[in-house]
C-alpha cells in the first residue's frame, strides 16, 4: 500500500533521530506533510533535508508551553492545518526509587509526561479544526512496554510511561465528546535498536547487549525502528478509525508471557 496518509500534516516530536527520524520519514513515505521538531535543531534538519520538501523543521524544547503553542502555529501556517501529532521526544534515566534523585524525577516527567500533556492539550483545537469524518486526526503517544511491566532500576521512567499510557485514555474520552474526529492511542514498545539503548549498556559492547536483551524476548530479536514506525503509521492513519484509547504493543512477545 502507499499513500496510506495522503493529505495529512503531521508533527512528530524528538525527530532528530532514533524512533522519531524512522517515523518521520515513514509518515512522508506514505503521502505525508511533516514537521521534524527537536531540540537539536541541527540534526532535525539533516533529517528534514533527507526527506525532501514533505518535512521542515522546527526547534522545541518539548517541556516548554508557549514553545509548543509556537510550533503549532507555525505548521498550521506552514502547512494549513494539523491531523496527526506524535508525542515521541522521551528520555530513559535509569535507577531504583532510592537511586533517583528528585531533579531527575522531574526531568523524566517533564520531557516523557508532561510534553504529551501539553502537546495533547495544544494540539487538539487546531485538529478539529483540520479534520473531518472523511480525513480523521490522530494523536499517537510513544509509551514503553515499561509503561506496562515494571523493572526495579526504572522508577521514574517506569511512572512516566505508565503515565503517558493512562493519559492517552483520558485524552480519547475527551475528544470522542469534543473532537470526534480526532483519536488517541499509545504505542508500547521494547528494546528497540537506537541510541537510548547505550545509556543501559555502556559496560558491554553493543553486540553484546543486542544479543543479551534479545534472549528476554520470545521473538529472540531486539526490535528495529521500523517495527515501531509502521505501527504508528496504522494508527495515524484513517486505516484505525474505530481505534482510540487503546495500547498497541510492539514487545516481540514480553507481555505475554
Amino acid at each position: 500500500m502507499t499513500g496510506r496518509v495522503d493529505g495529512k500534516v503531521a508533527i512528530v516530536t524528538g525527530a532528530a533521530g532514533g524512533l522519531g527520524s524512522e517515523i518521520a520519514r515513514t509518515l512522508a513515505a506514505e503521502g505525508a506533510k511533516v514537521v521534524v521538531t527537536d531540540i537539536d535543531l541541527d540534526r532535525a534538519e539533516t533529517v528534514s533535508g533527507e526527506i525532501g520538501e514533505a518535512a521542515i523543521a522546527l526547534p522545541q524544547d518539548v517541556t516548554d508551553e508557549n514553545r509548543w503553542k509556537d510550533v503549532l502555529a507555525e505548521t498550521v501556517n506552514r502547512f494549513g492545518g494539523l491531523h496527526i501529532l506524535v508525542n515521541n521526544a522521551g528520555i530513559g534515566t535509569p535507577g531504583t526509587v532510592e537511586e533517583t534523585s528528585f531533579e531527575d524525577w522531574r526531568k523524566v516527567h517533564a520531557i516523557d509526561l508532561d510534553s504529551v500533556f501539553l502537546g495533547s492539550k495544544y494540539a487538539i483545537s487546531h485538529m478539529r479544526e483540520s479534520t473531518s469524518a472523511d480525513n480523521g486526526g490522530s494523536i499517537v503517544n510513544i509509551s514503553s512496554i515499561a509503561g506496562i511491566i515494571a523493572g526495579h532500576n526504572m522508577a521514574a521512567y517506569n511512572s512516566a510511561k505508565a503515565g503517558v499510557r493512562h493519559l492517552s485514555k483520558s485524552v480519547a474520552l475527551h475528544c470522542a465528546r469534543a473532537a470526534p474526529h480526532v483519536r488517541c492511542n499509545s504505542v508500547h514498545p521494547t528494546f528497540i535498536d537506537t541510541p537510548i539503548l547505550d545509556q543501559i549498556g555502556s559496560r558491554v559492547t553493543r553486540d553484546d547487549l543486542l544479543e543479551k536483551l534479545a534472549r528476554q524476548v520470545p521473538l529472540r530479536r531486539v526490535g528495529a525502528p521500523k517495527d515501531v514506525a509502521y505501527g504508528v503509521l496504522y494508527l495515524a492513519s484513517d486505516e484505525s478509525s474505530f481505534v482510540t484509547g487503546a495500547e498497541l504493543v510492539i514487545d516481540g512477545g514480553i507481555s505475554a508471557q
